[in-house]
């Protein structure tokens, strides 16, 4: 297990030292921008290419892996929401908010790099099967809440919001590069050697870029207002939601790499999408921002401790 704290501990290394270098001035802001937007654009991408590609999914079964990720997402969606609306008394669009941010793991930037290098190929596969439809099911959660909660951004119909998003989603690098690599597998065809060299060089470094660039991100949004809001809806996102999936986990026997990834992605803070959506639809914010900077920072100690029991009741 000593290896497993010494990943840890390398992982959130590097997102402190992108947290310094926002800090003291190092890089400017715009360079996290860019660094974010290379890992999400161009070497995630190629990583997922290539284990879509080639990666033993063995007898990983995707339906059980999402029946298992998301029935817990929507307990946690739920969970949160209810707590931002009747205990912290905001209004309903508020507490869509809240609810997004205790079901939306920050799989991409934190979540796939920790799980790499935890359980290697195997677990990454099984994780990349949720990365896949992750966003769809959480953006289009949020639409339609949104929608049912009487939202009218800007007089955009509901169609036309369903229509950009779909357009979004189909051109997101990430979905491009799960497909693609799915596509390349059926095929059945060898990768030639200087793809395979091109997509190592950039998809190896992808992980540790992610991870510098979110550091940095972090300065941007930082802490201001409803903080005990943030604080109730993390404690959601690190302890409810990955304790719902290894309930589920156990019930459905399963174990193993996959299992042990499964937990530690539910495990992963919010992300920066749930203050995206926040943005998008005018509330919420502050909430969104708090339980992200907040939740990354307690997570070196929730992510140590649901690695541990991954490895005691997964094995």
């Amino acid at each position: 297990m000593s290896s497993s704290f010494q990943t840890i501990a390398f992982v959130f290394a590097l997102i402190g030292l992108g947290y310094v270098s926002a800090v003291t001035g190092m890089l400017r802001r715009e360079a996290g921008d860019s660094l974010a937007d290379f890992a999400v654009t161009i070497a995630l991408p190629l990583l997922l290419f290539k284990t879509m590609a080639s990666a033993d999914f063995g007898h990983t079964v995707p339906w059980r892996i999402w029946l298992v990720y998301f029935a817990a997402a929507a307990f946690a969606w739920t969970a949160g929401q209810l707590i931002v609306v009747r205990i912290f008394g905001r209004d309903a669009r508020a507490g869509i908010v809240g609810g997004v941010t205790a079901a939306f793991s920050n799989l991409v930037l934190l979540g796939l790099p920790i799980i790499l290098s935890l359980y290697g190929q195997q677990g990454f596969a099984a994780v990349s099967l949720v990365v896949a439809v992750h966003l769809p099911i959480m953006m289009s959660a949020s639409i339609i809440l949104f929608e049912w909660a009487g939202r009218d951004e800007a007089g955009m119909s509901p169609v036309r919001m369903v229509k950009t998003f779909l357009t979004r989603l189909v051109a997101n690098p990430l979905i491009i590069g799960i497909v693609a690599g799915l596509a390349w597998r059926l095929t059945g065809w060898p990768m030639l050697a200087l793809g395979e060299r091109i997509v190592d060089a950039l998809g190896g470094i992808g992980g540790t870029v992610a991870l510098f660039a979110m550091g940095m991100s972090l300065r941007k949004f930082g802490i201001s207002g409803n903080v005990g809001a943030g604080l109730a809806v993390e404690a959601i996102k690190l302890g409810i939601m990955p304790a719902m999936v290894l309930a589920l986990l156990l019930l459905a026997g399963m174990s193993g790499p996959a299992a042990q990834a499964l937990l530690v992605a539910a495990a992963m803070p919010s992300g920066v999408n749930s203050y995206l959506i926040a943005t998008r639809f005018g509330t919420g914010q502050a909430l969104a921002s708090n339980a992200m900077t907040i939740g990354t920072a307690a997570a070196i100690a929730t992510t140590a401790f649901w690695v541990a029991i991954a490895h005691l009741y997964l094995q």
